[in-house]
């Protein structure tokens, strides 16, 4: 019985999604042809569209790779047992560490958003999902504090959040850190004490 058939993902179809994510990362995804994609990872382009009928659908299983990493650490934080404003604390200490990572250029789901505009685009699509399940996943843990202005709180974190992601491939990524970190504090501060109800309220 093959690897494939046991229900893992084949050999080709990893490597072929290991080169796709990484060559969409670091150059955009526009700017990345299916024959780079191929030659790099070593397979034929009649296997790639075994496994991916279309560039698109190599795009979305790039997104949902990455979207599944990101859960991930949401879920590592989560499982760390601490209480809601150390873990919001520490989802802040693994964006940082995404900042400072060597080869870091912003936000994939932000970059893909950027690349693809239409609202229509199942691209597009799953940057909005994404995001969503990122403002809820933030918006539950701060209404673990208190419930009054969870969901403003959680708009200002994402967008300190994407401000970093953002000024952290264009500038000194420490510095940029320390002021998203120096935020969160802020934020947590002020939304444990006040009726929230927005950056203008902090």
């Amino acid at each position: 019985m093959s690897r494939q058939s046991e229900g893992r993902p084949s050999e080709a179809r990893s490597r072929l999604l290991s080169t796709a994510t990484r060559l969409f990362y670091a150059e955009g995804i526009h700017a990345v042809g299916i024959d780079r994609i191929v030659a790099e990872a070593q397979v034929t382009r009649a296997t790639l569209y075994r496994h991916f009928p279309g560039k698109e659908d190599l795009v979305l299983a790039y997104l949902n790779e990455v979207d599944r990493a990101i859960r991930g650490q949401a879920d590592e934080a989560v499982a760390a047992g601490l209480p809601a404003a150390g873990t919001i604390r520490a989802l802040s200490e693994s964006i940082v560490q995404g900042i400072q990572s060597p080869g870091f250029r912003g936000c994939a789901f932000l970059n893909a958003a950027a690349e693809y505009p239409d609202p229509e685009s199942p691209v597009h699509r799953a940057v909005l999902a994404h995001r969503q399940w990122f403002l809820e996943t933030v918006t539950e843990l701060l209404a673990k504090i208190q419930e009054t202005g969870a969901e403003p709180a959680a708009r200002h974190f994402v967008m300190m959040r994407d401000g970093a992601m953002a000024a952290g491939c264009l500038f000194d990524p420490v510095l940029i850190s320390e002021t998203f970190l120096r935020g969160v504090e802020r934020l947590l501060e002020v939304y444990a004490v006040t009726d929230y109800s927005g950056p203008a309220g902090a």
